[in-house]
């Protein structure tokens, strides 16, 4: 059960990080008539920078 729970925390911070750089890139993108690319950049570029901040977290022990 404990386990379950901590995959769904990790697969949903994953997620929030692409959800919200997707959502900015697809905004972006749609400004250039390319919505989907900017929506699939901006996902990798959330899920990078939230698994950055992720490690941060994690080295400075907050």
């Amino acid at each position: 059960m404990a386990m379950t729970g901590m995959l769904l925390v990790s697969s949903l911070a994953q997620a929030e990080g692409c959800l919200k750089g997707a959502v900015v890139g697809g905004v972006a993108g749609h400004l250039k008539h390319h919505a989907v690319i900017g929506a699939v950049a901006g996902c990798a570029i959330g899920h990078h920078l939230a698994a950055e901040a992720k490690k941060q977290q994690a080295a400075t022990g907050k």
